[in-house]
């Protein structure tokens, strides 16, 4: 398991993590999301020790990063995937970290295999695309056969295939009972490969739950409404109590507040309605919901569209 307790880090007023507690158990994918800013690279980089924590404390398997006997055989991590040197290629790139681990030839075969780079293992880093270039950064991490695997922003650069590829790896790695920890920015894409989700906001964490549970909290009442002056009334109904967000073109996406209450709130300020349609929340909706609690998703802050 990894396990966070009271992690904090201070950059002088700004507590980039917060008090976090959180525990990341094995045979499952967890998710750690949140917007721009929460907190998630910092809390990642703390984990492996590249960060030291203000205060509290981040193990793995009981122990700090450092304190690991053999680092690359008890977990695999990738935070950025540009972090190669573009003159190697690809098979002496991972020969290298092998070697400086201990590690049998073989495993490197075995990696790129793992990957589907079987064929590019004499190319030059540098020739190959950004999607490849994260196989490879994946391929690293599988080098020592860990049982943590640790990923930041785990689809960016991925094509549709090579997403739907890394959601059957990332699927048959947590199946095989390892404990595997990811971030990502693209909700659609975190709903489908994530179990468990630990959603931070400004450092602070704002649930952790199972995807089952966050599914039921798609339950409450949620309506899709177009009106002639949607920046208006999404100002109206927040100050209401509801909670509102930017839907498809001009629509607003409304929850906590039902029907008949929308449509009064409407009449009272004299704005028209063209569509008031209930919906059933996604787990993709429920999650947007969730990071979007912050500065960078209130409509009432002036991000409308």
């Amino acid at each position: 398991m990894i396990e966070l307790r009271r992690l904090t880090k201070r950059y002088g007023a700004v507590r980039a993590v917060d008090d976090l507690t959180v525990t990341v158990r094995p045979a499952r994918i967890t998710g750690l999301i949140g917007p721009n800013g929460a907190g998630k690279t910092t809390t990642l980089r703390m984990i492996l020790g590249l960060t030291a924590p203000t205060s509290g404390t981040a193990t793995t398997a009981g122990r700090r990063y450092a304190d690991l006997p053999s680092p690359m055989r008890q977990v695999g991590a990738l935070l950025d995937p540009r972090a190669a040197h573009d003159g190697r290629r690809a098979g002496d790139h991972l020969l290298c970290l092998a070697r400086s681990n201990g590690l049998p030839r073989w495993r490197v075969d075995e990696a790129l295999r793992l990957v589907g780079l079987e064929q590019m293992a004499g190319r030059h880093i540098r020739v190959l695309s950004a999607g490849m270039r994260r196989r490879l950064g994946i391929a690293a991490t599988l080098l020592g056969d860990p049982e943590v695997l640790i990923y930041d922003d785990v689809i960016g650069g991925l094509d549709a295939a090579g997403v739907a590829w890394l959601r059957s790896l990332l699927r048959r790695l947590a199946d095989q009972g390892r404990t595997v920890l990811v971030t990502g920015h693209l909700m659609g894409e975190m709903a489908r490969i994530a179990d468990q989700f630990v959603v931070l906001d400004r450092g602070r964490l704002v649930a952790d739950s199972s995807a089952e549970e966050l599914s039921r909290r798609g339950v409450r009442q949620r309506a899709l409404i177009r009106c002639d002056d949607h920046r208006f009334f999404a100002d109206r109904l927040t100050a209401a109590g509801a909670r509102v967000r930017q839907g498809t073109g001009r629509t607003l996406v409304v929850s906590g507040m039902d029907g008949a209450d929308i449509h009064g709130l409407a009449t009272a300020y004299g704005v028209r309605l063209h569509e008031l349609t209930p919906q059933r929340p996604s787990l993709e909706d429920v999650l947007l919901e969730l990071v979007q609690d912050g500065a960078n998703g209130d409509l009432a802050a002036g991000r409308a569209a």
